[in-house]
């Protein structure tokens, strides 16, 4: 994963190779799409980009290896909880936040002022229209957003290649050089691994050999891999002065120590700078929990939500005021087991939850029709999946990026209105 420093406390063999295997093979797939890495790491895929003037930008933050959103969002009102997670479940005392029902983990501490000001909200029971417990597939589903279709391009893909512009700045994967499936297709974006993947290696004189070379090369060149190379030239022109900066928060924004916190603070540069960005997108896991996940003195879960509670707080403070331009929602692949298995972990799930902050969030509740814990309310003792992701997003592309068409992003399927985001 490109955004953890965290140690993974299961190795599940599904989750560490699926992604690799899933981008190495991209270069295979239909429609002839290529990848170029003309800028140390930072490359375009090729094809027919678009952006929009729209200023509004959306943060995709990916918890990659199924995080246990009853950790996250706690249902403190539910005996259920309580009754199937014995020797790892969080205290009702010790919750932040709290309704009759929900309360967040007490170390989304630093995020308490968003809850307060209606700046953050969580949405329940969030997942895929059937189980899928294996972390490659249910990926490619969460991502793609498509299913049925023979075609290999993410919904996000699909979003920035609907206005027409060929900036591939449009749509970022920040904190690794990989973009993950819901950025991969036929429209240009970029994936780096700092802001200093924009610029081309070497000394001045160096630069200007290279780039002068490069163009003979590809500057007439027909093909998609020519079409690569000259977008990848024409990023590190454009966003030069992108690639020279030194991030500096703002406002004494202070970011956790790890890739979490840089490629947050790399993407609040981004944002600041308006250079044609709509979405970025940041990956931050392994929360695939399957033994001793631990308490809240202790363990895995909690100290990634202490760091993932502290990014974003650091996020926020960051942008300032521009954060009332930026929407960040969190998704992962699936969900954890209600019920803590032997090891005192948890095992691959279904519903999960989503969090949801900044512009036009309808914040300081809990969104979503809660199935409840029962025995007779669980789908194979999972928790069950009330809101489809495609929903979540759809109603934040309507609430923020009115000009896009949630059909053109998500074909055949018809959104429920979640009542997350305000119109």
């Amino acid at each position: 994963m490109t955004a953890s420093t965290a140690a993974d406390p299961c190795a599940c063999p599904d989750f560490h190779s699926s992604r690799r295997r899933f981008l190495a093979g991209l270069g295979a797939v239909a429609g002839g799409a290529m990848v170029t890495g003309m800028v140390g790491d930072a490359f375009s895929q090729v094809a027919f980009g678009a952006t929009s003037a729209n200023p509004n930008v959306l943060v995709v933050l990916s918890l990659r290896g199924g995080a246990d959103g009853l950790s996250l969002v706690v249902p403190h009102g539910d005996p259920g909880y309580y009754a199937r997670r014995r020797s790892i479940a969080i205290p009702k005392a010790r919750l932040i936040a709290k309704d009759g029902m929900f309360g967040l983990h007490p170390y989304f501490k630093p995020l308490e002022p968003l809850w307060n000001a209606g700046t953050m909200a969580a949405v329940n029971a969030v997942g895929m229209p059937t189980p899928n417990r294996s972390h490659f597939s249910a990926m490619e589903v969460v991502e793609d957003a498509d299913p049925g279709s023979q075609e290999r391009r993410g919904w996000i893909n699909r979003m920035v290649g609907l206005s027409g512009s060929t900036l591939p700045q449009q749509a970022v994967q920040m904190g690794g050089s990989l973009v993950p499936t819901s950025l991969y297709g036929s429209t240009p974006v970029l994936g780096l691994r700092d802001l200093t993947d924009l610029r081309l290696p070497g000394s001045p004189n160096e630069v200007a050999a290279n780039r002068q070379a490069l163009n003979r090369v590809w500057g007439s060149a027909p093909g998609s891999l020519a079409q690569g190379a000259r977008a990848a030239l024409k990023v590190t022109r454009d966003l030069k002065v992108l690639a020279s900066t030194v991030a500096r928060p703002h406002n004494d924004a202070r970011y956790p120590t790890g890739d979490l916190g840089d490629a947050l603070s790399d993407a609040a540069t981004m944002i600041r700078a308006q250079v044609g960005v709509q979405v970025i997108t940041i990956d931050y896991g392994s929360w695939d929990m399957h033994t001793d996940m631990g308490t809240l003195d202790h363990g895995p879960m909690q100290k990634m939500v202490t760091e993932l509670g502290s990014a974003l707080a650091a996020f926020f403070t960051d942008l300032g005021t521009l954060g009332d331009t930026v929407t960040l929602a969190t998704v992962s692949e699936f969900g954890r087991r209600v019920e803590e298995n032997g090891d005192r972990g948890l095992d691959h799930g279904y519903g999960s939850c989503m969090l949801l902050l900044g512009g036009g969030v309808k914040g300081g509740q809990y969104h979503g029709k809660w199935p409840g814990l029962g025995a007779g309310n669980l789908v194979e003792g999972d928790l069950a999946v009330n809101w489809d992701h495609r929903s979540v997003f759809a109603d934040i592309l309507r609430s923020r990026m009115p000009t896009v068409s949630v059909p053109g992003v998500f074909p055949g399927f018809t959104p429920e209105l979640v009542g997350a985001m305000r119109s």
